[in-house]
């Protein structure tokens, strides 16, 4: 939809033009109420995360922090807010790219196993993908559904993109 009929604007235009007003609006509230609580996780994982490595600092001292460095940017000019963005990005992408090589080392080489490599054996020894039945699979859905969160955003973009029908699939 995005592609097709790009609009600079959120995609609860998409539900209001096509379901009516009342989709439209459901959908844009149900988005902002998803957003808030989607934050509100993020900060306190980052608390959680923090109180591990340093068990002496209280969480919220940590989730403070962060949203108030979150608030400092985005007050921000846009050029410095751009700027960061770009190096976050790469901070990012390049922290991905290590986690593979590291992945890479441990199963081929045994990097941080004592040298003895673990291989891809585990992937149907122990009795393979699903060791403990369906139910571990289903339950690691809440967190690929999570991981997959902030994709709509691509579509949220469309109307400013220069050429929507290019930009957008390759996007995904």
């Amino acid at each position: 939809m995005s592609v097709h009929n790009p609009a600079a604007s959120s995609f609860s235009r998409y539900a209001q033009e096509n379901l009516g007003p009342l989709a439209g609006y459901i959908t844009g509230w149900t988005y902002c109420f998803e957003i808030l609580i989607v934050a509100i996780a993020d900060v306190t994982a980052f608390g959680i995360y923090m109180g591990v490595w340093f068990p002496a600092v209280p969480h919220w001292v940590w989730v403070l922090s962060v949203v108030l460095i979150i608030c400092a940017i985005n007050l921000m000019s846009v050029k410095i807010f751009g700027e960061l963005e770009f190096w976050f990005s790469f901070f990012k992408v390049a922290t991905i790219i290590i986690m593979i090589a590291a992945g890479i080392g441990i199963i081929v080489w045994g990097i941080g196993n004592g040298g003895q490599p673990t291989g891809i054996h585990n992937l149907w020894s122990n009795g393979g993908f699903f060791s403990n039945g369906w139910l571990g699979m289903i339950m690691s859905l809440q967190m690929v559904m999570f991981a997959y969160g902030g994709i709509e955003i691509i579509g949220i973009t469309a109307g400013e993109a220069k050429d929507p029908e290019k930009s957008i699939p390759r996007a995904h």
